[in-house]
């Protein structure tokens, strides 16, 4: 055994780990607010990055069955609540202060925020109490509608586009990554109301997506995604290492922005139907998969999964089964594999602006880490 390697056992076996940490928060030491601080730090310390397997990116939505226990409470609660106001909030009930009930909700949920965010650093609680809010909110804003006797598009663009801006300081305050998922989303709606404000509304949900569709939806969706996509890599490009809610809050947007991207351009292709559009969506689909691993987000790739099976049901008539039993044997063989095929391609492609700021490409060494 070499002194590097009984250097590095002897610092292994001083370390204090997990359990050393809740048995001094079981024994009184310290708090539980204090424990998750020092998880943290630690973490951040090591570099997490290099303690997830492979290079996956991070994602978690609840650190235990305890959150699950807390969600289900709250969601009943909420329930409760909604079970006696809202009927009053209906049109012709509450009279002019039916605004009161919404505002009563948030204020409570910005309470428990408080504790089970800030105090607690629970995720799922956390997700449930923005959900809540953002609902809160648009209740706040139809409401007001209703009271000023406003038209749908309105009502629409006042409800959604207020949650938003009450959502944008709600995520300001609490920081929680979710919010900007529900950000994102009251753009969206917001836009589309404005635009409906001069007597245009999408006869058919495709018009959204389809550019030769009625109305300027699906172009608004197209160049809102891209503006999506250009936040979350601000976010995520700050965050490399993807250890902070920075990145966690690119992730959303990502899953918010990816769709409304790839949609958009895959829909258009796939509705026209001819040789040349059909190859193009393959090119599009194969395009966004490498911007996917170049940007380490599986989120573009997964959003053009299901028009190409869509196109191998269209296209391929009789092979059309063991066609996307290859493609799905394909996404799995890049799953297990993506940190290889990654560090590939980003020590193949040239240098570009800001390479050195996308998520690491190879994994660091126990040296590189301990530093």
């Amino acid at each position: 055994m070499t002194n590097k390697e009984a250097r590095r056992k002897s610092d292994a076996a001083t370390d204090l780990t997990r359990d050393d940490i809740r048995a001094a928060v079981g024994a009184g030491m310290m708090s539980e607010a204090q424990a998750v601080s020092l998880i943290a730090l630690a973490d951040m310390r090591r570099g997490a990055r290099a303690h997830i397997s492979g290079t996956d990116e991070p994602f978690e939505l609840f650190r235990g069955f305890n959150e699950i226990f807390i969600v289900v409470g709250l969601v009943i609660l909420y329930s409760g609540w909604w079970g006696l106001t809202g009927p009053s909030l209906g049109r012709g009930a509450g009279g002019s202060v039916a605004w009161l009930y919404p505002v009563l909700a948030m204020g409570a949920v910005v309470l428990l925020a408080r504790y089970f965010t800030l105090t607690r650093r629970m995720v799922a609680p956390s997700i449930t109490l923005t959900i809540f809010f953002g609902l809160g909110a648009l209740q706040l804003g139809l409401t007001i509608a209703w009271i000023l006797d406003a038209t749908f598009s309105i009502a629409l663009v006042l409800g959604v586009g207020l949650s938003t801006l009450l959502l944008g300081g709600y995520y300001w305050i609490f920081r929680v990554p979710f919010t900007m998922a529900l950000v994102a989303i009251g753009v969206f709606g917001t836009a589309f109301g404005l635009v409906t404000l001069d007597g245009t509304i999408p006869s058919d949900p495709s018009d959204l997506f389809l550019l030769t569709g009625e109305g300027p939806f699906a172009i608004l969706t197209f160049v809102l995604g891209l503006v999506g996509l250009v936040i979350a890599m601000r976010f995520d490009m700050s965050d490399p290492h993807r250890i902070t809610r920075r990145s966690a809050s690119g992730f959303w947007l990502h899953i918010i922005a990816a769709p409304a991207i790839v949609n958009t351009v895959a829909l258009s292709l796939f509705d026209v139907g001819s040789v040349l559009t059909q190859l193009l969506l393959v090119g599009f689909v194969a395009l966004m998969a490498i911007l996917a691993i170049i940007i380490d987000r599986r989120s573009l790739l997964v959003s053009g999964v299901g028009y190409i099976v869509a196109l191998s049901f269209t296209v391929m008539e009789g092979s059309t089964y063991p066609t996307i039993l290859l493609f799905g044997l394909g996404l799995i063989v890049l799953g297990a594999k993506w940190d290889v095929l990654r560090t590939w391609l980003m020590q193949t492609l040239p240098g570009f602006p800001g390479k050195d700021r996308l998520p690491p490409w190879t994994l660091m060494t126990s040296e590189e880490t301990s530093t």
